[in-house]
């Protein structure tokens, strides 16, 4: 049994990068033997396990699969965080390039998984069924992101009318935010794109997310009169809270843009080291000290921002509230609060009990 995971990326020109997922093809295919299963568990684009990696294992061992070998996909759905929870309970879906692989490699998940084993028809249903998962979320947090800014332009606050949505059991809308990070969501809509670049609505959902960084932008500008020589305090620049990956983090391209508006940019997450920082481009900010700072960027919900002593910051005007997580905070009145789709005016309401 070989389970190869190994991340396959995205190009400057947002297509798969294959480099990594090929050399580890190319470093086991000469070891393939007769009765070997091979499974794939890395997110691929719809067809990879059959038509790019399977001919591969099948040119360096002069064997033929499905029957010398077998080849299968099967998922990889685990949440930062969580891997062994979700190892328990999430259903492991597989599909094979045929019907044996398909049963010989539900049959080992089976013998080392608590969680349900579920066969699909093929690897290619096994393959879209994660890209379809994580697609959804992206396109859904698109549609949070759009009512964030109607909500905006209307005076009321979006987490009050996400709650009252969601009481309906047929509604989930997901959480604006000032865009998405980490190793998946921003990636594997990608990845349907680079077959099927005519999916309009998985193409304006990439864009819209990727576009809350230039709103926040535009929104600290608006409030700043101008970014230039603004010393500016950026908080959280992992990917999310408590997970140490700083893959597609948005704090690394807000950082970037608030450095190209001439701001003076600071920033500090638990997690990093003062050198971790410099290589993000920002000044290392010590906690617990008093800086010159107009504005406070926060980019991930860290329950440490809800205790920020205010006194160290005796210029701060402007928080920027990147993840709504510092709605109900308490602040100075002379500092401005401005989240996504949450207005200053509108913050403090409690979310409406529905019967």
């Amino acid at each position: 049994m070989a389970v190869i995971i190994v991340p396959v990326m995205l190009d400057d020109a947002q297509q798969p990068d294959y480099r990594y997922m090929d050399s580890a093809v190319d470093s086991i295919a000469p070891g393939v033997h007769r009765g070997l299963t091979v499974i794939f568990e890395t997110t691929l684009p719809v067809g990879d396990t059959r038509g790019r990696f399977t001919p591969k294992l099948e040119a360096a061992s002069g064997l033929t699969a499905e029957r010398d070998f077998f080849v299968a996909f099967s998922p990889e759905r685990l949440y930062s965080g969580a891997v062994f929870a979700n190892l328990a309970t999430y259903p492991k879906l597989v599909g094979g390039i045929g019907p044996e692989s398909t049963r010989r490699a539900a049959a080992f998940y089976d013998s080392v998984l608590d969680a349900e084993v579920v066969a699909m028809s093929g690897a290619e249903a096994a393959e879209f069924s994660k890209i379809a998962d994580t697609t959804y979320r992206d396109v859904n947090i698109a549609l949070a992101n759009d009512f964030a800014r109607y909500a905006d332009r209307v005076g009321v606050d979006i987490q009050e009318v996400i709650d009252a949505a969601n009481s309906q059991p047929y509604s989930h809308i997901h959480q604006p935010g000032i865009g998405v990070g980490g190793h998946c969501i921003p990636v594997y809509p990608h990845l349907l794109l680079s077959r099927a670049p005519d999916l309009e609505v998985v193409a304006v959902s990439r864009r819209t997310n990727d576009a809350q960084v230039g709103m926040a932008i535009k929104a600290l500008e608006a409030q700043l009169g101008g970014l230039d020589d603004v010393p500016i305090l950026v908080l959280g620049l992992t990917y999310r809270e408590n997970v140490m990956e700083l893959a597609y983090s948005r704090a690394l391209p807000l950082i970037e843009r608030l450095s190209f508006h001439g701001a003076n940019v600071m920033a500090y997450d638990p997690l990093l080291s003062t050198e971790e920082i410099v290589r993000c481009c920002a000044t290392p900010y010590e906690w617990g000290t008093a800086a010159p700072i107009r504005a406070i960027v926060t980019q991930t919900a860290d329950n440490l921002w809800q205790g920020i002593d205010y006194s160290l910051f005796p210029q701060l005007e402007v928080l920027f509230d990147g993840r709504n997580s510092m709605r109900e905070v308490a602040l100075p009145d002379a500092v401005r609060y401005v989240g996504v789709g949450v207005q200053a005016a509108t913050r403090r309401r409690a979310a409406p009990t529905i019967q």
